[in-house]
């Protein structure tokens, strides 16, 4: 569960989500937040693009992601041998270009997000075998 918090350092304010991982869960108080304004639709990708990144379902053992972001880059695709250590992916996460590496060696047997797509601290990236 995301908690969100607001924090000051140095007289700046600054929200900051943060995950629950263990204890008991206490209720929270709906928030009383001003109505966001509606964001915009993404655009439909036009088909001359770059060939899409096969997606499948997620099992128990993929690859989580560390931080919230946007995938903007996939460097690998489903049937690549890779080794531990290895850059799979391009997360950007707070203007910062972080990259996804492998967490052992062997063969990507699905990807679960594409390019463009906004992901959250824990959802499933890809998976290796």
């Amino acid at each position: 569960m995301l908690r969100k918090f607001k924090i000051s350092i140095d007289g700046k304010e600054y929200l900051v989500e943060m995950e629950e991982i263990g204890g008991v869960p206490q209720p929270t108080a709906p928030a009383q937040a001003a109505p966001a304004a509606p964001t915009p639709a993404a655009p439909a990708p036009a088909e001359e693009e770059a060939p899409a990144v096969q997606t499948t379902q997620a099992g128990a053992d993929a690859m989580p992601s560390p931080m919230p972001g946007t995938i903007l880059k996939i460097l690998v695709n489903v049937g690549d041998t890779v080794q531990e250590n290895q850059p799979l992916m391009i997360l950007e996460a707070m203007k910062m270009e972080n990259e996804i590496v492998a967490g052992k060696a062997g063969t990507v047997t699905g990807i679960h997000v594409s390019q463009g797509d906004m992901v959250n601290p824990g959802e499933s990236l890809i998976t290796i075998h």
